[in-house]
């Protein structure tokens, strides 16, 4: 690499690094000393051969591998999630599951010179290009693995920290007893439809979080693999499901935007906009059938739907009704302030619009808080579990609990 392209490089990784860190402050975030270093450090540009310099740059994911159907299963992920994640736990050894290699490098500048990292992927095209990459870039003691990580990758070994860039319907046994006590499990796990990336604590046989984020990846595959489903709501307007107890009947609100918006104001404002992660897992954990509502930008051009986000809107679904929290409302001219609003729409649509409102407000009263989420062996007894809303999936009894909820 000459020696233009190479300052060029630096340059373009400064910046975005730059660009994170003032993302993180808008979040309230503050990105750790040794995030930032690693991320100034490491070259991207050689974890995406067969982009241009400027492209390795920017803030998104770079898919590296699509199914036939055109469907990404492998990328290098997008830098501001990757140093979020990051920030949510660290470890001097360290079990990556899902290789893209960037993200490996990055830990192991992370890990210090008496840590170690190895890296694990399903497919075998994926972990021999992350070996080439590492290679490339310096990181020849990074372990690359080809395995399915539903199982335990190294007998007998455990890690202070495991870090899973795919997106996990479940927490097999593998993980915990692989994760040393006390370490910490970063999971991007799907549930009641939003993916959050949790950091998970290991105490004893069970796991606590300590923090989460909104994050998206794609899919686990092998045998962690699980189904999720869309709803068809009409005009190209779905609802991801990804909980097997969610019996919604599909049928019962296909073409329900035809039936007039009804729309609910909260009363509760949020500064400039930044929408509350943490509000969405209420909503989640406090009404019926709920997922996420997936929007084409032809549905949200037309007025049809106000999603909040068209990936990812919290909605839920009463009989024959829909609901959904949308975009914010402007309440001052300075745009300093912005007003959660919920819409619905079916024949119970102005009951349904006013109850998503009063647990927005519900949610307010008790000061907006984080919930904790425990994840227990699928063969815990239920007088065990602490009280909340219990999710049971393959292996794992997941339990929402917050504080003070009403």
């Amino acid at each position: 690499m000459s020696v233009d392209i190479t300052t060029r490089a630096e340059e373009l990784r400064d910046a975005l690094v730059d660009k994170i860190i003032k993302g993180h402050v808008r979040q309230g975030l503050t990105m750790r000393a040794d995030v930032e270093r690693a991320l100034r450090t490491v070259p991207r540009e050689l974890f995406t051969p067969g982009v241009s310099l400027e492209e390795a740059y920017e803030d998104t994911a770079i898919v590296t591998k699509r199914r036939e159907d055109g469907v990404g299963i492998s990328s290098v992920s997008a830098p501001y999630l990757i140093a979020e994640m990051l920030g949510q736990a660290s470890g001097r050894h360290v079990l990556e599951v899902g290789s893209g290699g960037y993200n490996a490098a990055l830990l192991r500048e992370i890990a210090g010179p008496d840590g170690s990292v190895t890296t694990v992927d399903i497919d075998p095209d994926v972990t021999d290009r992350a070996r080439a990459c590492l290679d490339a870039a310096g990181y020849t003691d990074v372990k690359v693995v080809c395995a399915d990580a539903e199982f335990g990758i190294e007998p007998g070994r455990t890690y202070d920290m495991i870090i899973i860039t795919v997106g996990a319907w479940d927490i097999p046994p593998a993980w915990i007893s692989q994760l040393a006590d006390g370490g910490t499990l970063v999971v991007p796990l799907r549930t009641l439809g939003m993916t959050r990336s949790w950091a998970l604590q290991r105490s004893g046989n069970h796991l606590v979080s300590r923090s989460n984020l909104m994050c998206g990846f794609v899919p686990m595959q092998g045998a962690g693999a699980s189904d999720s489903w869309n709803v068809a709501l009409g005009d190209g307007v779905t609802l991801w499901l990804t909980e097997p107890q969610q019996d919604i009947d599909g049928g019962a609100v296909t073409g329900v935007f035809s039936q007039e918006r009804h729309e609910a104001r909260s009363g509760v404002t949020v500064p400039g906009g930044r929408l509350s992660a943490n509000l969405d897992l209420w909503l989640a954990t406090h009404l019926p059938d709920f997922g996420s509502m997936i929007v084409p930008q032809e549905a949200i051009d037309s007025g049809l739907v106000v999603p909040s986000w068209r990936w990812g809107t919290p909605a839920f679904v009463d009989g024959t009704t829909l609901a959904y929290r949308g975009k914010l409302r402007q309440v001052d001219e300075a745009g300093t302030e912005f007003e959660y609003v919920a819409y619905a729409h079916g024949p119970g649509a102005a009951g349904a619009a006013e109850r998503m409102a009063d647990q927005i407000r519900a949610w307010d009263e008790v000061d907006r808080p984080a919930p904790t989420l425990c994840v227990f062996p699928i063969d815990t007894p239920d007088a065990d579990l602490p009280e909340g809303l219990v999710l049971n999936k393959r292996h794992s009894r997941v339990v929402f609990t917050w504080p003070l909820s009403k």
